[in-house]
């Protein structure tokens, strides 16, 4: 099985200097924000809005920040069953890892608002823009999630099974999950937004986001079908329903009706 080779071959350190080793996970998050912030600049400049290089870093700023921290208390909040209660330290200990998607969306918001607020553009405007180039920061992720052999899938005979045995996996094939949720809510994710971009004059306020929240949890639900849950957590109820399912729902109603909202208001980009 060529995937199952490829998973081997790869490590988890991607550099090592001295004392310091820098892995492929932490420059997912640091080529996944650069790269959501170029395209976040270019498209805003095919729309005509006049949005500078500082304006695009402060911002990227704010909003790592915020998917970091929001991240990382959206993992202890949703996932952590009490743990954390006994072991606060463990909290800040992200080498640990730890992250969930839903706790960085919305400290991605928060950080996008607070970054701001000092530089008065249209939030609405810019909240579009996020959502444009977010899945290439979530194919990065799932991509690094993927070489450290964490959040795999259950067994599986197909021939991309991967065997992730050295991480507690056991001698048996899985399902690259990691994978799928990069094709889709990454390189799926982003040739949607991306293509409804280059409409001009763009699609009103609300349409990326709208979209964005929409096809995110549903393909979310979907990969959840063929990822295991958290161990300690398993299975909410009737044998297949995961938290990841629970938390994507609400994401699918809640960008139903921000396309809605967009259509009615019809408030144009700027």
């Amino acid at each position: 099985m060529w995937l199952n080779d490829l998973y081997h071959a790869l490590d988890p350190i991607a550099l090592t200097v001295g004392p310091l080793s820098i892995r492929w996970y932490g420059l997912a998050y640091l080529f996944g924000f650069i790269a959501a912030g170029f395209v976040m600049y270019r498209v805003a400049r095919h729309w005509h809005i006049d949005i500078t290089v500082d304006d695009v870093v402060t911002l990227m700023t704010g909003i790592a920040c915020g998917v970091i921290l929001g991240g990382r208390l959206g993992y202890v909040i949703f996932y952590g069953r009490g743990y954390y209660l006994q072991h606060p330290l463990s909290i800040i200990m992200l080498n640990e890892g730890g992250m969930s998607f839903h706790g960085g969306l919305i400290g991605a918001a928060v950080g996008a608002y607070l970054t701001n607020l000092s530089l008065g553009l249209s939030l609405g405007t810019i909240v579009d823009l996020m959502a444009i180039g977010a899945p290439i920061g979530l194919c990065l992720g799932r991509c690094a999630n993927f070489i450290n052999g964490e959040l795999w899938g259950k067994e599986t005979t197909l021939p991309w099974g991967v065997m992730f045995d050295d991480t507690g996996g056991g001698a048996v094939y899985r399902h690259p999950s990691q994978l799928y949720e990069a094709l889709l809510e990454g390189v799926v994710l982003f040739c949607i937004q991306y293509g409804l971009s280059r409409k001009v004059p763009p699609y009103p306020q609300g349409t990326f986001a709208g979209t964005f929240l929409l096809f995110y949890g549903i393909f979310r639900f979907m990969v959840e079908f063929v990822r295991l849950p958290d161990a300690h957590i398993g299975y909410l109820a009737w044998g297949w329903l995961t938290m990841g399912q629970v938390l994507s729902l609400p994401l699918v109603v809640a960008g139903i009706v921000m396309l809605v909202m967009a259509h009615k208001r019809n408030v144009p980009q700027h």
